[in-house]
């Protein structure tokens, strides 16, 4: 057979099998596989939805309950502080505003809080329904936790700080405060940052992490204090009845009375000095207004003092010296003629005749 004749052989093509067609006992079969597979398997399913169903409904109902309580405590915080804000109670004792914010702040965190631990909770037991193994999760969890309050750990003490300061009520509004790196007037106080209003008008950004130290001047009360410098050979006895009459009528008036919450006393001498004498007045004040009784007890005392002719000195002076007559005014200069053996003597003086030969 030749090559060819062996290439022009092809073999047949195999015969198209027809598909089989499902016959009615298959589907009948199958059928009944499928309610046997479900029968054995919904009591399973139903338990689980069931508990899921369960657990989501209790969440949600136990979360509303907690908030709606916690929204009624706050709200009951609040009408208390109103109920005495117009008497002289909270006038002194209390600032509406700062209330408000700190019993907003408080409120918030603790729904926060309590939502994340009941919706955490709830989505724990309902992974652990579908039977699943719960400790790769949680240890991710951890590991992710702690890679996050390494790159956040400034946020994070941030917020601690703010919430620790919020609950001991270190300040509120309308405080006063010397936070170490800015100082001033709170406007605002929030959970991560503190807004102060400055002595020139300026708005300071304080992060609560960054507070060291507070020096709250709104906290009990502020001392008023001021300095009086008289001449050291004044009467002291004149000087104590001129102030003791200012104190006791500025104690009389509005509204230093209600200013003053102990009487202005002459504390005695606090430096005495060879040409001056310092005497000291102090006495207790509100919150915050030393600056403005001390400004009041200046000026009364000034007028006090003028009326009666005793002179406020401003410290410790010493008297300037009458300038006398210069006695090198009446020194000539030093000349180059006065030496006889000086080159300028020698150059001025006559030349002497030549003499003359007999």
């Amino acid at each position: 057979m030749s090559l060819f004749a062996a290439a022009s052989r092809t073999d047949p093509a195999p015969a198209p099998t027809a598909p089989a067609v499902p016959t009615l006992q298959d589907a009948q079969e199958h059928a009944t596989n499928a309610a046997g597979w479900v029968e054995e398997n919904w009591t399973t399913w139903l338990a689980i939805g069931l508990r899921v169903l369960l657990i989501v409904v209790i969440a949600t109902v136990l979360r509303a309950v907690v908030r709606r309580a916690i929204t009624k405590l706050i709200d009951r915080m609040n009408r208390t502080v109103q109920a005495v804000d117009g008497t002289a109670l909270g006038g002194l004792l209390v600032n509406a505003e700062r209330r408000r914010q700190r019993s907003q702040a408080i409120g918030s965190v603790l729904r926060s809080v309590a939502s994340f631990l009941i919706l955490g909770t709830a989505a724990l037991m309902i992974l652990g329904t579908f039977q699943i193994n719960l400790a790769p999760l949680l240890a991710s969890a951890g590991v992710a936790g702690v890679a996050i309050g390494f790159g956040a750990r400034n946020l994070v003490t941030d917020f601690l700080s703010g919430v620790f300061m919020i609950l001991e009520d270190q300040y509120g509004v309308g405080d006063s405060i010397d936070a170490g790196v800015a100082g001033g007037e709170v406007i605002e106080v929030g959970l991560r940052v503190t807004k102060l209003r400055g002595d020139h008008g300026e708005i300071w950004y304080v992060r609560n992490g960054e507070v060291k130290r507070i020096g709250n001047l709104s906290q009990g009360w502020s001392t008023a204090g001021v300095d009086v410098t008289v001449r050291a050979d004044e009467d002291l006895d004149r000087v104590k009845e001129t102030l003791d009459a200012v104190a006791e009528r500025m104690a009389k008036e509005e509204p230093w009375n209600e200013m003053l919450w102990s009487p202005i006393e002459v504390l005695g001498l606090d430096s005495v000095l060879l040409d001056s004498m310092v005497v000291r007045v102090a006495a207790r004040t509100m919150p915050g207004k030393a600056l403005t009784v001390e400004r009041e007890l200046r000026w009364r005392v000034k007028r006090a003092f003028d009326a009666a002719e005793i002179p406020i000195m401003g410290g410790a002076t010493v008297p300037a010296q009458e300038a006398g007559p210069d006695a090198a005014a009446a020194v000539a200069a030093p000349s180059a003629y006065a030496s006889a053996t000086s080159p300028q003597s020698l150059a001025a003086s006559p030349l002497s005749p030549p003499s003359t030969a007999k």
